[in-house]
């Protein structure tokens, strides 16, 4: 008997299935070598636990002619000889006739890299529970054997579990179900090659339209002629909602003003299920803002989004493949309100599955998912993942952006399962400061302190409420307001650096020429690297007059103060007073210092010039430069240039005139 040599007809690249990108690694076993007698009767074993598809993940593959080390092929493949391909093939068709029912896997020889392997495809079976005998010895019985993690494994030693196999018996989830009342012509052919072109599959090269659905599984010989299955017209039609109700994903997003009234409603419908949810990821993370977050005691900053785009990926993915599209099931809801996201879909999660499993304390239990087919194309799309790697995912994911947990809920009929995102505490902050914004546009001044009053009670763990609502109390002259409030955040949360609370205080006490209660305000200040933080506090140590401290804070800053005009400035400034303390009397490291910071100082008032700013920040820079250049003894031209321009950019200036008149007036003693 000679076995015709087939290529490419499993609907997986080969690359990805040995690298296990697309199908979780318990789906798939790998054989270094053929033997009839160990690898034969492994593999009889494997298909018939493929087969019965206990968790309805449509099966899995066994690569023959591939070494594996912890679950993953070592490669380059070992690879088989011509004879030991056909040998097996021909072994393997023989004995899964022993099989009950008969059930036969797709065998495909491959060649990957230049070595020749065996990829088998037992695609979870419609005639299950399916019994293998234990040996390949004549008159082994026969024992049910389902798949757990990466064993094949003989449910008779697992009587709860071979009960609800046996329960299984002709079940066969509704995703892989034959659709009796529409035709393979509503199966639309360029979608099917779009997706196979997607996924790198070699079936796209088969020109045969029904041999091509039938390999993909999409559709099925009934009564002499094809009917599609339900997957293929989820995935592949143009509107499956004409034959699955509520097979659509709807969004409403409500205003943030508390009145519950709607923003906008969007619709994804009337396009296959996997476009549906590209679609709607895309509208949501654009939807998403990114917010820059100062470390306090580092240079460094953290980047957020209000929603990190792996937890909405995984949640919608979740929503999209275990939903059930039976029946006349609501839509997939998605309520976006000013606190939360909401991602619905119905109805609940399949028996088995408990609040315990989704809060993380308890592993998730082996219990048969309600879609199997779904989930394959998704996986093979990069769209979903592992069985059970999914709501870890979202909830590391959560964690790593610095977003509160999410939280995952079902009612006891279990009609729905909500997946709740809550936003990222920054972005809350945002939608306070536009109503605040808003408030104060329309000349609401009490509707400005009472909204800031409300989110600094409702979140007094937010710094930033806390700092405009304290900014608001020193606009109405409230300092002592403004100092309760940084005394309680500071003892409610003592971890977060206070800086950005002191620092307009002190401004406020500078203002109201409080010297002393502002010094005293500044000596609170923890060590600060922040550049933002570091930045203020320079600005007021430099008007409390200890330069010093502002000489030290700015230095803090490192090189991103070169990119602020007004920071570069003011350190530019405090170097020219240190410098003037410090004039060369007879030591030398007096010299040495006066002449340092004086150079520091021409450096970064000749940047300052450069910069785009304020004219008047351009006047008083090249003032201050003029005074730098007249202290160095440069060349008269160069220091009259720099008065000049600063006379050019403020000519109502006085200082910079005079400045001017005083060099002239001076050269022109010396020349006489």
């Amino acid at each position: 008997m000679k076995v015709q040599v087939l290529s490419s007809i499993i609907p997986i690249n080969v690359d990805d299935l040995l690298h296990l990108q697309g199908v979780e690694s318990a789906r798939v076993e790998f054989k270094a070598s053929w033997d009839e007698k160990t690898t034969g009767a492994q593999c009889i074993r494997t298909i018939c636990a493929f087969a019965n598809d206990f968790q309805n993940l449509n099966g899995g593959y066994i690569v023959v002619g591939v070494a594996e080390q912890d679950g993953a092929a070592i490669l380059p493949a070992k690879g088989l000889t011509a004879k030991e391909i056909e040998d097996a093939q021909i072994w393997i068709r023989g004995h899964c006739n022993t099989i009950d029912p008969l059930y036969q896997p797709v065998l495909s020889p491959e060649v990957y890299k230049g070595q020749r392997i065996l990829v088998i495809w037992a695609p979870g079976s419609d005639a299950r529970p399916h019994q293998a005998p234990e040996s390949t010895e004549k008159g082994t019985r026969r024992k049910f054997y389902i798949r757990l993690g990466s064993e094949s494994v003989d449910s008779d030693s697992k009587p709860e579990l071979k009960r609800q196999l046996i329960q299984m018996t002709a079940r066969v989830p509704f995703d892989d179900r034959r659709a009796l009342h529409a035709s393979v012509l509503d199966i639309r052919e360029t979608k099917v090659r779009e997706f196979l072109n997607d996924v790198h599959s070699g079936l796209v090269d088969e020109t045969d339209t029904k041999t091509l659905y039938r390999m993909l599984r999409i559709a099925d010989p009934v009564n002499g002629h094809d009917a599609p299955r339900n997957v293929g017209l989820l995935f592949f039609s143009q509107d499956p909602e004409q034959w699955f109700p509520g097979a659509r994903i709807e969004v409403v997003q409500f205003t943030a003003d508390n009145t519950g009234d709607v923003l906008e409603e969007k619709v994804f419908s009337k396009r296959p299920i996997h476009e549906q949810l590209r679609e709607c990821l895309s509208y949501l993370e654009s939807l998403s803002v990114r917010m820059i977050q100062k470390l306090p005691g580092r240079t460094q900053a953290i980047h957020s989004v209000s929603y990190p785009s792996p937890a909405l990926r995984e949640t919608l993915v979740n929503a999209v493949y275990h939903r059930s599209y039976e029946g006349e099931p609501e839509p997939i809801k998605i309520y976006l309100f000013p606190d939360r996201m909401e991602i619905i879909s119905y109805p609940g999660p399949v028996p088995g599955i408990e609040i315990k499993h989704l809060d993380g304390s308890v592993p998730l239990p082996p219990v048969p998912a309600r879609n199997r087919r779904i989930g394959d194309l998704l996986k093979e799309l990069r769209l979903a993942e592992g069985r059970g790697t999914g709501i870890p995912k979202v909830r590391r994911t959560m964690e790593q952006n610095g977003s509160p947990p999410p939280r995952f809920d079902f009612d006891e009929a279990r009609s729905y399962f909500r997946a709740t995102l809550p936003v990222h505490p920054e972005y809350k902050a945002i939608l306070v400061l536009q109503d605040v914004a808003h408030l104060r546009m329309i000349g609401d001044a009490q509707g400005v302190l009472e909204r800031l009053q409300e989110a600094y009670r409702s979140n007094s763990a937010t710094l930033s409420f806390a700092v405009e609502l304290a900014k608001e109390l020193i606009s109405r002259s409230n300092i002592r307001g403004a100092e309760e409030i940084c005394l309680e955040f500071r003892s409610r949360n003592p971890e977060v650096n206070p800086a950005p609370l002191i620092t307009p205080i002190a401004s406020a006490y500078l203002d109201a020429g409080s010297k002393p209660q502002a010094i005293s305000w500044l000596d609170q200040l923890p060590l600060l690297e922040a550049v933002d933080e570091a930045f203020d506090a320079a600005i007021q140590e430099k008007r409390a007059g200890r330069l010093e401290r502002a000489h030290r804070y700015f230095g803090l800053a490192g090189d991103a103060i070169l990119r602020d005009v007004k920071a570069l400035h003011e350190y530019a400034q405090v170097k020219i007073k240190l410098a003037s303390k410090s004039r060369p009397r007879n030591r030398q490291s007096s010299r040495i210092a006066y002449t340092r910071l004086l150079d520091d100082a021409k450096e970064m008032l000749q940047r300052v010039v450069q910069m785009a700013a304020p004219q008047t920040r351009h006047a008083w820079a090249w003032y201050d430069l003029g005074r730098v250049l007249r202290w160095r003894k440069a060349p008269l031209a160069e220091t009259r240039h720099a008065f000049e321009r600063a006379v050019e950019c403020d000519p109502h200036e006085e200082r910079f005139s005079r400045a001017l008149k005083d060099l002239n007036e001076s050269h022109s003693a010396k020349d006489s």
